[in-house]
């Protein structure tokens, strides 16, 4: 049987840690907070565990957790069983009518339903949507500019406006809004299939959110990648900007999207390794942090 002494001794670094996120607790309460949810989070069985964990300790600590996702894996699995190729060009997935009802078929009725059945694990809190409810996401067509030239990808959108008249009043709700990445068309009827990353920063600095996370599959911004496996922890959006054109096609839309954000008015935006189990909190609210943190020139240089 263990002795008082023994359990005190066992209890205290838990006590510690929580000690150590009352500030960071205090900072962030009641602040908007919007994770794009991707990458071997989203298939790893323990890591979705955990992700669905960290956020609703976040609402349950007063935040007010935004999820937004993509499903590139998803996507590429159902369009295999379907017989269509995929293909990318500019990084983006070539979205044809026929591929487009099986994107919208993923994101709304597989990936967002399974994220919200393990959020409402822990009680009554999520409630799904695409950006084409309450017109919350509006886009044009996207057409890169490959070697020069403007190249049609199909149903793929750029994003013009942000609603965010339904999420706003699912948060005062109490609720978790998870957005899949589906966007409504200005002009022409359809629906368009959106970067998830894009999505998110739109998202983010139309919340006027606190922060923006990006979950990835690597440790965060490498300073001199492949050279150097040494992590940047900290940069401001100019420092930033100049590191843009050097940067691997997969990192491009995620760190152009910390860019957006913390250029339109989100505080800070954290490229987080989702690798890593309980990440989202480790981030959050250790002194220490994880991954890569953009924020604005302002901030930079107070």
């Amino acid at each position: 049987m263990s002795t008082p002494t023994a359990r005190k001794h066992t209890a205290l670094p838990k006590a510690q840690t929580l000690i150590e996120a009352l500030p960071w607790l205090t900072r962030h309460r009641g602040k908007t907070v919007v994770i794009k949810f991707g990458g071997n989070a989203m298939v790893d069985e323990e890591l979705k565990a955990a992700f669905a964990q960290d956020v609703v300790f976040l609402h349950h600590a007063g935040l007010r957790p935004v999820v937004v996702h993509g499903g590139g894996p998803q996507i590429s699995k159902a369009l295999d069983r379907h017989g269509i190729v995929s293909e990318f060009k500019a990084g983006l997935r070539v979205t044809t009518e026929d591929a487009m009802d099986v994107v919208r078929m993923v994101l709304a009725g597989q990936v967002q339903r399974e994220l919200v059945g393990l959020l409402n694990q822990h009680g009554p809190l999520a409630v799904g949507l695409t950006g084409e409810d309450a017109h919350t996401i509006t886009a044009t067509k996207h057409r890169p500019r490959i070697e020069g030239e403007l190249v049609d990808i199909g149903r793929v959108g750029q994003i013009t406006e942000i609603d965010t008249g339904a999420i706003e009043a699912l948060l005062a709700d109490g609720r978790i809004p998870v957005v899949s990445s589906i966007a409504r068309s200005q002009d022409d009827g359809h629906v368009y299939n959106v970067n998830a990353d894009t999505a998110a920063a739109a998202l983010a600095a139309a919340l006027d959110a606190e922060t923006l996370m990006v979950l990835t599959d690597v440790e965060g911004l490498y300073e001199d990648w492949p050279n150097s496996d040494e992590v940047i922890s900290r940069l401001t959006a100019t420092e930033l900007e100049k590191l843009l054109p050097e940067l691997a096609s997969g990192m491009v839309p995620k760190m152009e999207g910390c860019l957006h954000a913390v250029r339109n008015g989100v505080e800070t935006a954290r490229v987080i390794d989702g690798r890593v189990q309980h990440s989202i909190l480790l981030e959050i609210f250790t002194d220490e942090g994880i991954g890569t943190m953009v924020v604005p020139d302002a901030q930079g240089e107070s």
